[in-house]
């Protein structure tokens, strides 16, 4: 059988991985074809595929590329910026250098969340030191607050949080969701790089506002002075935040060069999002995909009580190797057994009579509901709570005691203009 095609289009550089490891085969296959007589190409797209398949099998004799199973080289391939402020970059290079057991932590910390962010980062085509900007924020810790009220890994304030989308009520704080929080993040820095047209000052207006870095801006244009980061009259803070960024890019990338080790980090996904079609507990969640509740929190630490979607249907993230457990659970559960169910009260109906009519205490009906009352404890009808959809058959332990649902995450807060 003889094959002939009239013309062949060559893919782009910019191919994604999976298109690049799924080429190669396809090319020397295609170029086998062409060696054997079965497929004919016109003259210029066979030359075309004789050098790409020649390089493609030059290539093959080298050693391979760096362990494509670690996230770091991931990483490192994905550097781009230039250096800013020398001197300053030095001084936090020295200071990471001399501090790696903080570096080595922060980095365990972010283990469940980097590959996430880095897929991210490189899907809008931002450049990798953005993956690295949480080390600087919060020590890659969702659960983290400032004395600023900036909240979540990304550290947002309440107003830039509520502009970009992130809920903030009595059910959720969306800053510190970690797939929401990101997204928004990234969309807040590649708007801020459209309006100052360099990552260096996107990311510094990402620390001291946008109106910051553009009044210093227009101070040393106005008096004809230079632009560059190191010129520019920031505040100490935002001062050392490249800098401090790009001598943590650098050690990143060269580890060796400064004495530190960075333990690898699989280059898969650590989590997937489970989509749920009744409000459940946090606590029933956990349990479901067998998890203990400080591991089931750090992947949800945006919920602020002890229920996975209030009341409305939302999402929540379980490790990749516990979904398909969390399913079959959930499945043998019954949707009864482990979900909750919307209530709107009665006239004249009060936390003590709706407890008592569902089986729970006045504690768990406060922990699980944001809960307005009258002095008398009478409800609004208008108002709706969230209680068992099948009531329990034992009478709970009774208990005052309140959980804390981000009890076992550490909330460090930022230090201004010192490294991490």
């Amino acid at each position: 059988m003889l094959i002939k095609i009239q013309s062949i289009t060559m893919q782009g550089s910019k191919t994604s991985r999976n298109q690049e490891r799924t080429a190669k085969p396809r090319l020397l296959a295609l170029f086998g074809l062409c060696l054997t007589g079965l497929l004919v190409l016109p003259t210029a797209s066979a030359e075309s595929v004789r050098r790409e398949a020649s390089a493609v099998l030059a290539s093959a004799t080298l050693p391979a590329p760096a362990n494509e199973t670690d996230l770091w080289s991931r990483v490192r391939e994905g550097f781009v910026m230039d250096e800013v402020s020398p001197a300053l970059v030095r001084t936090h290079e020295r200071w990471f250098a001399k501090h790696p057991e903080h570096l080595a932590r922060t980095a365990e910390r972010s283990r469940p969340y980097l590959y996430h962010v880095v897929e991210e980062v490189e899907r809008r085509g931002m450049p990798m030191e953005v993956a690295l900007l949480p080390f600087i924020e919060s020590a890659y810790n969702p659960a983290a607050t400032s004395p600023r009220a900036a909240a979540g890994m990304w550290q947002f304030i309440p107003s830039t949080g509520r502009l970009y989308g992130l809920k903030q009520d009595g059910w959720v704080d969306s800053r510190r969701d970690v797939t929401a929080a990101t997204d928004a993040a990234l969309d807040y820095l590649q708007k801020l790089y459209a309006q100052f047209g360099r990552w260096d000052l996107a990311f510094a207006a990402y620390n001291c506002g946008e109106g910051c870095v553009a009044r210093v801006l227009k101070k040393n244009a106005g008096k004809g002075k230079p632009l560059d980061y190191a010129s520019l009259s920031l505040p100490t803070e935002t001062r050392h935040y490249v800098p401090k960024l790009i001598a943590l890019r650098n050690i990143v990338r060269e580890p060796e060069r400064f004495r530190v080790q960075l333990e690898p980090i699989d280059n898969e996904a650590y989590f997937m999002q489970v989509n749920l079609k009744q409000p459940m507990t946090a606590t029933t969640a956990a349990k479901l995909a067998e998890m203990s509740m400080t591991e089931f929190i750090q992947l949800n630490p945006g919920f602020r009580r002890n229920v996975i979607g209030g009341v409305t249907s939302s999402a929540l993230l379980i490790p990749t190797d516990r979904v398909e457990t969390f399913h079959f659970n959930l499945q043998q559960a019954g949707k009864a057994e482990s979900s909750l169910k919307v209530y709107t009260p009665e006239r004249g109906d009060t936390l003590a009579k709706i407890a008592d009519r569902f089986g729970v205490t006045l504690q768990w009906l406060r922990d699980h509901n944001v809960v307005k009352s009258s002095r008398k404890e009478t409800l609004s009808e208008s108002q709706t709570l969230l209680v068992p959809a099948q009531k329990p058959e034992s009478e709970p332990t009774r208990s005052n005691k309140k959980p804390d649902l981000r009890a076992s995450l550490s909330h460090p807060s930022r230090s201004p203009a010192r490294p991490l």
